[in-house]
């Protein structure tokens, strides 16, 4: 059977320690980023520490890549808050249950290799009109102050920052937002002078230096919800709302292949130049929609793939799946070990963390290597960018095919007549 190939698994001694390794960073660095996720979707951080635990570990196991790490994103929050929105975090399970089971039937149509042929220049669009969205997402968190309603991204952060000024805008949880990202932003560097040679994360170290901050100088400003100790529950889907839901769990689908393909790839671009790298792209979309499925009902939301927790998986010197597997553990570990340390973070040290996590998808060197391109990729990117964020995510992609769809056909009318 394929999940228990010898393959997926370390060879040796020095394979299974640099597995266990690794799996301990990605750890540390997928916390933070599961709890905030958790918060800014409309749920909870035990919600996203519960999807970092159970999407992890069962993507993991049977989807197709050895590297993937999965959980709650930044993407998939995009997706959420208007569905939660509109129909409750009791929708959710119901949601899950859907959205899995169209990604396994994607699977079985082998559709993954088509969603692999989504052309650079879209993806590019889509991943920058993502990261923009997340970053105007934490807006309440650094402001204090309430999410306005709405589901379009842009009219809610122009609602929230005139309430923000309306109610008079709150020194210290812009501070203590910006501390954390100065910290995040200059802590690799800090370290290299230190001549420090093993990983640290940054987010954990912006986490426990504003923390630290706002405790030893006793500032009053929100923390996040307690997290409790155990951060599973069952909850089952209600089956009669399947039909009502279909439509977002199409989306959820679609951008949970997406980003789950678009993450696996740029892993196997990573370790080309090393070792073989081996994507079942329908695979995947099995394993992501059983881990979401699974999720949802205990107590998670949907997952997809993870591009920065992948990142540091591969750079961890990660070999097989097991790696992946180990962080959900160590997750699971640590939360039952520590959960009341972590509920101490500040919201908005929270919020600085997903903008610095927003840059780092698309950061700004990145952007500038885009747009040295021809006009009618340029065309392309900002298609999509701009739909992705004024509209929503799977318009944008849709859009950004249609552009380059016509473009390509425009360019082959010219040739003709040439």
């Amino acid at each position: 059977m394929y999940v228990f190939s010898r393959s997926n698994f370390p060879r040796n001694r020095k394979q299974f320690l640099q597995d266990i390794l690794a799996g301990i960073t990605v750890a540390l660095v997928a916390i933070p980023l599961a709890i905030g996720f958790g918060v800014t979707s409309g749920m909870s951080a035990a919600t996203g520490i519960a999807t970092a635990i159970i999407a992890g570990f069962i993507a993991a196991l049977f989807g197709g890549s050895r590297f993937q790490v999965s959980g709650p994103t930044g993407a998939m929050t995009v997706v959420l808050i208007p569905v939660i929105h509109k129909y409750g975090v009791s929708a959710i399970p119901t949601l899950g249950i859907v959205a899995g089971a169209i990604l396994i039937v994607m699977s079985i149509f082998r559709l993954g290799d088509w969603i692999k042929r989504v052309p650079h220049f879209v993806i590019e669009g889509f991943t920058f009109g993502i990261a923009v969205v997340i970053a105007l997402q934490q807006l309440p968190l650094v402001l204090n102050v309430e999410r306005a309603k709405g589901d379009r991204t842009l009219p809610v952060a122009y609602k929230t920052v005139r309430t923000g000024f309306e109610n008079g805008i709150n020194f210290w949880p812009l501070a203590i937002a910006l501390l954390t990202l100065v910290v995040k932003f200059n802590t690799d560097h800090i370290l290299r002078m230190a001549r420090i040679k093993f990983y640290v994360p940054a987010s954990f170290v912006a986490l426990l230096v504003a923390t630290t901050f706002v405790k030893i100088f006793k500032i009053n400003i929100p923390n996040i919800a307690d997290i409790p100790r155990n951060v599973f529950s069952w909850t089952p889907p209600d089956i009669t709302e399947a039909l009502q839901l279909l439509w977002p769990a199409l989306m959820i689908a679609f951008l949970a292949a997406i980003e789950s393909l678009l993450s696996a790839r740029v892993a196997e671009q990573l370790v080309k130049n090393t070792e073989p790298g081996e994507l079942h792209a329908n695979r995947e979309l099995f394993g992501q929609g059983l881990a979401t499925a699974i999720a949802c009902i205990f107590g998670g939301q949907p997952a997809t793939g993870a591009i920065a927790r992948t990142a540091v998986n591969v750079r961890s010197k990660a070999h097989t799946r097991l790696a992946a597997m180990v962080h959900a553990l160590t997750i699971l570990f640590v939360i039952v070990a520590v959960a009341p340390l972590f509920s101490q973070i500040p919201a908005a040290a929270l919020g600085g963390v997903l903008i610095g996590a927003s840059i780092r998808i698309f950061n700004p060197r990145k952007l500038k290597e885009t747009l040295r391109t021809t006009s009618s990729e340029l065309a392309i990117f900002f298609a999509t960018a701009l739909v992705t964020i004024t509209v929503d995510l799977i318009w944008g992609v849709a859009v950004g095919l249609a552009v380059y769809l016509i473009e390509k056909r425009w360019r082959r009318l010219s040739e003709l007549k040439d």
